[in-house]
């Protein structure tokens, strides 16, 4: 086990670049940290500062892209923390089983950190690399890449094609009227067939973002497809 200052103060921390690329992508809006609870996240994770993962939970209380269409956690009250439940206090023997959840988008999609054995926890992929629960197919996707090279991702603006197909006309003015709680219920649902031919068509709704998590989980496995698990305390 590493101390938090041991964590804290490294050579060649990564948020001085990090911070750079931030400033330079204006469709993100970085949240405050919280420097209690970004204490707190770091020490449990037990990554430094010189990892991306670190400088994000250290510096940041979480990023905001296109609105808050996706919403990346960091070290904020509303969190790495609390999405993943984190122990109250410091706990050595505590891990995320399945995986860290790292963001979740507006229609209930969540990117994921594999944990040490991807496989047992119904993930693909390898460990330590970020996986997707798609909403629009119920199942987790393998995106092939580690934390670092998906933030660099999402701070290229690449990502946003991504959501080719996911997106109807007015989805901004819809997104950021949200409550940073909040997601978009589609009707009928994204993995239907109706939605998948006409998504402008569909009626749409802002719902708390657990309720939105809870129904993809159950209607998975209604479908007879894999269990995906923890989503995340949204």
């Amino acid at each position: 086990m590493r101390r938090l200052d041991e964590l804290m103060n490294v050579d060649d921390p990564a948020w001085p670049e990090l911070r750079e690329a931030l400033a330079a992508a204006p469709s993100i809006r970085v949240l405050p940290a919280d420097e209690p609870e970004a204490h707190r996240c770091l020490l449990q994770l037990q990554v430094t500062a010189r990892s991306t993962l670190g400088a994000l939970t250290l510096h940041t209380g979480g990023l905001l892209l296109d609105d808050g269409w996706l919403r990346v956690f960091g070290g904020g009250p509303a969190g790495l923390g609390r999405v993943n439940r984190f122990p109250t206090t410091f706990d050595p023997g505590w891990h995320p089983g399945t995986g860290l959840v790292l963001a979740h988008d507006v229609l209930g999609g969540v990117f994921a950190l594999n944990g040490h054995d991807p496989a047992a926890a119904g993930r693909p992929g390898d460990p330590g690399q970020v996986t997707y629960f798609a909403p629009d197919s119920l199942e987790w996707e393998a995106l092939d890449v580690g934390h670092s090279a998906w933030t660099s991702w999402l701070l290229s603006g690449q990502w946003a094609s991504f959501y080719d197909g996911l997106r109807w006309p007015g989805w901004r003015a819809e997104t950021a009227a949200l409550a940073a709680d909040q997601g978009i219920a589609v009707y009928p649902f994204l993995w239907s067939e109706q939605a998948h031919q006409d998504l402008a068509a569909t009626s749409r709704r802002p719902v708390p973002m657990r309720e939105l998590l809870g129904i993809a989980g159950d209607f998975a496995q209604q479908a007879g497809l894999p269990d995906p698990g923890f989503l995340g305390d949204a």
